[in-house]
């Protein structure tokens, strides 16, 4: 399996600031106005990305060479490569809804979070024995490759795991290093601070669980939900939108709603995304389907369909759980006889009807937080939109952006819903 060699142009030559003569490089100011960058959010970060990880780059390459070529380019460039840039999109809006403009915190905070994002997701393919990311090699497999030694191997598989950790180090150390620079009044700094803390903290403890689940045959709809609260919803939506709100100075309310709003945006991406996980068409998502089934995952979706099993004596469906629930041999006839059991007990209605509602308790919550009709709350708006997949023709409840009887209580009410405390 080939891999091409990381070389000086990896990171994209027309994006390398000039450098002063013997000095790092020259950062051009950054974008002054923000109307520039709420054209194209995503292209804004991966321009200052391209800026903080030439100088990255170049501090690993006066450390060692063969280090800098082998595994600080490679993190760079996966980096780099990455995806839609959600979550500095959703730092960004926070921000610009709340009515602030602090372009150039903003953006090197969003680099950090697609650091830690390159840190989890490295990590994460060690942990499941991924071989492909966005349609390339895994790190761990690259790094075995290109040290020369075959994946399959032993020795190839023990090293490139090895040096996929290590890797995801460095991006976690890099995102640190984004934070710590980065320049903000003292006030910003207490608060981002905190919220730093707290995401890397969400981030390995929702990780943990997810791994602890697949080992301990964790099954219950409240471990479930918890795992996917810590692993998506406040890593990826949560957090994000309260390190925007921290930049643009909000006030304890507004910061809350948008964290509740985020929240329930967050679980309802799980959500889906478990039914994609069983249902869904591997050409269209990009991975197999069945994967969470043969890893014993303990997700929301399984969870709840033990549970219903159990509550109605279905003593067929609970074995066949039981059978195909961490089988890596998983076969085609066991997926659908999984996906007649989601089907015939309402399972996956009943998944697809808590997701909706909670997309609608996120859109309620955003309307307390800030001003939908102005450009930055319809921006948001739209992002937590495609976060919870709402689906087309999907209508608002009633009074769903009226930002009125949406408390920390309905909160509560609409995630122990989600737990499966009412059939609702």
């Amino acid at each position: 399996m080939g891999h091409r060699q990381p070389t000086e142009d990896s990171l994209g030559e027309s994006s390398r600031p000039a450098r002063k003569p013997g000095g790092r490089r020259h950062h051009p100011p950054s974008f002054e106005d923000a109307r520039v960058v709420d054209s194209d959010v995503a292209d804004a970060v991966l321009r200052t990305a391209r800026a903080v990880l030439a100088d990255r780059v170049d501090e690993a390459l006066r450390s060692d060479v063969s280090f800098c070529e082998e595994l600080a380019r490679r993190v760079a460039d996966f980096t780099l490569e990455g995806g839609k840039r959600m979550r500095p999109r959703l730092l960004w809006w926070g921000m610009r809804s709340c009515g602030a403009a602090e372009t150039a915190a903003a953006l090197r905070l969003g680099v950090a979070l697609e650091l830690i994002q390159s840190c989890a997701l490295i990590h994460d393919d060690v942990m499941d024995r991924s071989r492909l990311r966005r349609g390339k090699p895994a790190v761990h497999i690259g790094l075995a490759d290109r040290a020369g030694l075959s994946p399959d191997s032993e020795r190839g598989s023990v090293f490139g795991t090895a040096a996929a950790v290590l890797a995801g180090d460095l991006a976690l150390a890099w995102a640190d290093d984004t934070v710590v620079e980065t320049v903000l009044s003292a006030v910003q700094r207490r608060r981002v601070g905190a919220l730093w803390r707290a995401m890397r903290t969400e981030m390995v403890a929702g990780q943990y669980l997810d791994l602890r689940g697949q080992v301990s045959g964790e099954s219950s709809v409240a471990y479930a939900l918890r795992t996917a609260c810590l692993k998506s919803a406040s890593y990826s939506v949560e957090r994000p939108l309260a390190l925007g709100a921290a930049l643009a100075g909000a006030d304890e309310r507004t910061t809350d709603a948008l964290c509740s709003a985020g929240r329930c945006a967050g679980i309802a991406f799980q959500l889906r995304d478990d039914l994609l996980g069983v249902f869904g068409d591997p050409g269209l998502t990009g991975k197999p389907s069945g994967d969470d089934i043969r890893e014993g995952k303990p997700t929301y979706l399984l969870a709840v369909a033990r549970r219903w099993a159990e509550a109605a004596g279905d003593e067929q469906a609970l074995a066949l759980l039981g059978r195909v629930t961490g089988k890596a041999d998983l076969t085609d006839q066991d997926l659908a006889d999984v996906r007649g059991v989601l089907e015939v007990s309402g399972v996956r209605a009943h998944v697809e009807r808590k997701a909706e509602r909670l997309h609608d308790h996120a859109v309620r919550r955003l309307g307390q937080a800030v001003d939908m009709d102005a450009h930055g709350g319809r921006q948001l708006l739209g992002l937590l939109r495609t976060v919870s997949g709402e689906r087309p023709g999907h209508s608002p409840t009633a009074g769903e952006t009226s930002g009125r009887g949406s408390g920390a209580a309905d909160v509560s009410a609409v995630l122990i819903a989600a737990e499966g405390g009412s059939a609702g």
